[in-house]
């Protein structure tokens, strides 16, 4: 059932090429059937090195907004074969949808209150709450780094990261209000998910730090197409593997 559901796109993807990325949130893509350089908008603020080398293919969408500077949104990038979403919009829209239908199974008891939500001093994606009233705070993280089956979180240090995971861990230790961590694999070719202590040891030491606590850690995978996302397996998270 959950594959059936989806999140479609508003329009039909279009190929092109990646030539360089000047910023965090901007591509530079070759336009075959334009013969030109396209800037793209980039909506994941990851490193994505592994993914973005010259030649990769980009799959983009069009804006729907005439008055946006940028015409295009990159979605996917094609590596190795394999389609890799670099656009944490869509599966955020996704797990919202999941969670408003009570369809993540590990957290079926529990039903949507509210998404962005501010407890203590952040922001938090989405509040839940279960028919005795317990509250859940839920934040999801998108990994898109992975090898050998191994999807890895983050891809570059994250203060802002570590802080929501040590927040969440502080809040657990309260008892009063429940935390969780939702790992979106945004790739079909993991089937585990840990910390990537060798690019933030910080983030890792306080995912393990949270998982002693009692934050609850998941993982699910994406279904990936050029119609949609949809969401895939659950796949254990394992905060104390070493690699």
């Amino acid at each position: 059932m959950r594959g059936k559901v989806m999140v479609s796109f508003p329009a039909a993807l279009k190929k092109m090429t990646f030539v360089e990325r000047p910023n965090r949130f901007i591509l530079h893509c070759y336009n075959q059937e334009t013969e030109e350089i396209e800037k793209v908008h980039l909506a994941d603020p990851g490193r994505l090195i592994e993914l973005l080398v010259e030649g990769a293919v980009i799959y983009v969408l069009p804006s729907m907004n005439p008055n946006r500077k940028t015409k295009w949104t990159a979605v996917y990038v094609e590596s190795n074969g394999l389609l890799v979403s670099i656009n944490t919009t869509y599966p955020n829209k996704l797990v919202e949808l999941m969670l408003k239908e009570a369809m993540i199974e590990e957290l079926s008891t529990y039903h949507w209150v509210k998404s962005e939500y501010t407890y203590g001093s952040s922001r938090w994606d989405f509040l839940l709450k279960d028919i005795k009233g317990n509250q859940l705070l839920l934040e999801v993280k998108s990994v898109t780094l992975a090898s050998n089956g191994i999807g890895m979180f983050p891809d570059a240090v994250t203060k802002r990261g570590s802080k929501h995971v040590q927040e969440l861990t502080a809040i657990a230790r309260e008892g009063i209000i429940k935390t969780a961590i939702l790992f979106v694999v945004q790739r079909e070719d993991v089937e585990i998910v840990t910390g990537a202590a060798a690019i933030d040891p910080v983030f890792a030491k306080s995912l393990e730090e949270a998982a002693h606590a009692g934050v609850q850690l998941l993982s699910y995978t994406c279904i990936l197409s050029e119609q949609g996302i949809a969401l895939g397996h659950a796949v254990p998270v394992d905060p104390f593997l070493k690699l």
